[in-house]
């Protein structure tokens, strides 16, 4: 909301261009969160493995997040691979 806000109050704003390593990064990290929602119900690892391992997922994405929303000025955050879509 706060990036919103900030390239509606800007004049000149320019879309920051991702590279190929970023955007990739970025499409991994967003394909890692599903991982241990779908691995228990085919059955690959059990429900506790899965349950540990998206509550991990969830930690880090909240770290990236608050990082992000707090710390990165509006061009950094859009360049920012650890962001959800």
């Amino acid at each position: 909301m706060r990036f919103a806000w900030e390239r509606e109050k800007s004049a000149n704003y320019v879309p920051v261009k991702q590279s190929f390593a970023s955007r990739l990064i970025y499409i991994a990290y967003n394909v890692v969160y599903f991982i241990p929602i779908v691995l228990p119900f085919v059955g690959t690892i059990d429900y506790r493995a899965g349950y540990v391992a998206f509550f991990v997922t969830i930690i880090i994405r909240a770290a990236a997040n608050v990082y992000r929303n707090n710390v990165l000025t509006l061009e950094q955050a859009e360049a920012f691979p650890l962001r959800s879509p």
